[in-house]
């Protein structure tokens, strides 16, 4: 197989698991949806937390409903916790890195905010922690992940939500992990302006 094979190959790839999950996820996706709004709408905020390529999805969400996604708005309360690099270096070294979101939470968090954590493989330490936190604080969490949703699934309360990438390529779960975030910025605005 050439190079231009492969490639074309991958963009093959990536565009079936999408068709394949878009029925499965379109429900928990609008139940996320909605539930993002009930709180925004209350005056809660939307935290979101997430480590390597899923902690740069957590800041583009949150700077997608602080500013705009595609249509000019009013600005939405969202935090992303990995955007502070001496907060996160100062838990990690002070404490321990599994506390650089659940310390976060712990002290931004509030009763009827809600948690969005993203994770490939569920199994994040940290993340695990931060939905303990939220919880704690009252919470309601909205999980990302992929695989079968590992041990972040396992944790979750029946009236948390869990939206899970049930394929094993990461680089696959991450392209749909970015979907799911565009149709859940789309769905706020949707919400928000007037459209159901």
């Amino acid at each position: 197989m050439d190079l231009a094979d492969r490639i074309s190959h991958i963009f093959e790839d990536s565009a079936q698991i999408k068709l394949q999950l878009k029925d499965a996820l379109a429900k928990p996706i609008a139940e996320a949806a909605h539930r993002m709004v009930a709180c925004l709408v209350r005056d809660g905020k939307i935290l979101s937390c997430g480590n390597g390529g899923s902690a740069a999805d957590a800041q583009q969400f949150a700077a997608k409903l602080l500013n705009q996604f595609e249509t000019e708005r009013p600005g939405l309360a969202a935090i992303a916790l990995t955007a502070n690099n001496s907060v996160i270096t100062a838990i990690a070294n002070d404490h321990d890195f599994s506390q650089i979101f659940s310390r976060q939470v712990r002290t931004l968090g509030m009763a009827g905010d809600l948690l969005l954590v993203i994770s490939t493989s569920g199994n994040s330490m940290n993340i695990v922690e931060a939905i303990f936190a939220a919880h704690e604080r009252g919470m309601e969490v909205i999980a990302l992940t992929g695989r079968e949703g590992g041990a972040v699934g396992e944790m979750l309360r029946p009236e948390d939500i869990h939206i899970c990438i049930n394929t094993q390529s990461i680089a696959r779960i991450q392209e749909v992990q970015l979907v799911v975030l565009h149709c859940l910025c789309d769905s706020i605005d949707y919400l928000l302006m007037g459209g159901g």
